[in-house]
């Protein structure tokens, strides 16, 4: 058995929540727009056009918060580590001033929504730091800075950073903020539902369809509605039209004891290895967030050692105590570093989309969300065309289905807490081990493209090394692209 991780692997924000109770769909529903998923660019799209007057059904496949919004840090910036460089090199100063504004504009809503709404998400105002150790991340620092300044945002160098480890420089955003993630999901959804407005929970989407109306089917009833948003991460129902346009990419989080606040403000590394850095305070009890240690999601690493490297970061370098929380999630990274928003695909009429987001949703899906509500809304919005979901993009590669072997030689029944891939009559079959010894077999091929899954100890789940799709023990899909669970098989073993 494969050493363990510190922490309880499981999101600070989903463990420390608590639990939503919204319905399953079970009927038909006639809206104005119906929403697939239920994290922040989704429920924001829907509170804002249910206050613009539009009738909306969100449709969650889990519960409110716990998919991908609920595993981020928490942070709410326009400042993205060196985003603005990058851009303005690639795209132009305009498209880099655009995508600023927006994300600038979608800082100031949450502050908006958290007051308006009395949602209790311990949002705080902070500054943001993009931070330097070597004199090579030094000048890139002080270059992003000035370029940020001259787009109108609220940069400014700095050679005064409040870590408590030696630093040459930092980018400094003022009045960004910090926020309990899904806190704040549970706002928006209580804020959405009601008044003629829905939100359903554990309504897995399993068919859509264009039209006049547009269909959303789930398991036990169907959506109809002139307008459909796709809010999912990866999309779903495009075909695999984002697969060849974006990358996915996986993060690890580390939260561990701190006896207080020990910071002020939030923080990402220039340097590499990168490390995004926080503190927060949940239910009196103070935390420091580590982040970093990402790769693409098909590459097949050593989970245990990557939350190990956070944990002693943070011991090390922040003086934080054991780790308490750990969680991974993944994000898309668009080719040409803009989301992804506007109708899907190109020949659709009522089929909107929001993908991309490149590791800052929080910012990035809260402004694609306003975006969409203004277009469907008919209003103009300022920056539409930078985040338009069918600009020309160059494409990536989409890897075909292969084989790849699991550790199906030998047959080897697997130790408690332990999975491992079997052969049984010629067909592959993930087997787990629950902590009690119990087993539980579903088969080992991904529903997405068919490759094989691999068990990944640290998160306990099964994922797909080819293009990240994840999937829970018993075979439930946790992330995409992948849309249908593992189908139960039986033990290989001959027990149930």
């Amino acid at each position: 058995m494969s050493e363990r991780s510190e922490g309880k692997p499981v999101s600070l924000w989903v463990a420390t929540a608590g639990v939503t109770g919204y319905p399953a769909l079970d009927g038909d529903l006639e809206v104005d727009t119906a929403v697939i998923g239920a994290g922040i660019a989704g429920l924001t799209a829907a509170l804002a056009l249910k206050r613009a007057g539009h009738s909306v059904a969100v449709v969650e496949a889990a519960r409110v918060g716990t998919g991908v919004t609920g595993h981020t840090t928490g942070k709410v910036t326009s400042l993205h580590r060196l985003a603005y460089t990058a851009l303005a090199d690639r795209h132009g100063v305009d498209t880099a001033r655009g995508y600023g504004q927006a994300n600038q504009a979608a800082v100031e809503h949450i502050a908006r929504v958290v007051s308006a709404e009395r949602i209790d998400c311990d949002f705080r105002r902070v500054a943001n730091f993009s931070y330097a150790e070597t004199d090579e991340a030094l000048a890139l620092v002080r270059d992003e800075a000035a370029l940020a300044a001259g787009l109108g945002l609220p940069s400014v160098f700095t050679s005064d950073v409040p870590l408590p480890f030696a630093v040459k420089g930092a980018v400094r955003f003022e009045n960004q903020a910090q926020f309990h993630a899904v806190k704040y999901l549970q706002g928006l959804a209580r804020a959405v539902d009601g008044g003629g407005s829905f939100v359903f929970e554990e309504s897995r989407a399993v068919a859509l369809r264009d039209g006049s109306p547009a269909i959303v089917e789930t398991g036990r009833g169907s959506v109809r509605a002139r307008d459909v948003i796709v809010a999912t991460n990866v999309p779903f129902g495009d075909g695999g039209f984002f697969d060849a346009r974006c990358l996915l990419h996986r993060s690890y989080v580390v939260a561990s004891r701190a006896g207080s606040l020990p910071l002020e403000g939030t923080y990402i590394s220039v340097d590499d290895p990168m490390r995004s850095i926080l503190a927060v305070q949940v239910e009196g009890t103070g935390y420091l967030l580590a982040g970093g240690e990402g790769h693409p999601a098909g590459e097949s690493v050593d989970s245990t050692e990557r939350y190990r490297r956070l944990a002693a970061f943070s011991r090390d370098r922040l003086g934080a105590g054991g780790a308490e929380f750990r969680w991974s999630t993944q994000d898309g990274l668009p080719i040409d570093g803009l989301p992804f928003v506007g109708i899907m695909p190109p020949s659709a009429s009522h089929v909107h989309v929001i993908t991309g987001l490149r590791k800052w949703g929080l910012s990035n899906g809260t402004a694609a969300a306003l975006i969409l509500a203004d277009t469907l809304c008919g209003r103009v919005n300022p920056w539409a065309r930078v985040f338009d979901s069918n600009r020309a993009t160059p494409a990536v590669s989409v890897a075909r289905p292969v084989d790849r072997d699991g550790p199906a030689a030998g047959h080897a029944l697997p130790a408690p807490g332990e999975g491992s891939v079997v052969e049984r009559d010629g067909e592959k079959v993930a087997v787990y081990a629950d902590p009690a010894g119990k087993l539980r077999a579903v088969s080992a091929v991904c529903t997405h493209l068919g490759c094989t899954v691999e068990f990944n100890s640290a998160d306990v789940t099964w994922d797909c090394p080819c293009h990240g799709s994840r999937f829970a023990t018993d075979g439930t899909v946790i992330q995409g692209p992948a849309s249908t669970s593992l189908v139960p098989r039986p033990s290989p073993f001959g027990q149930p």
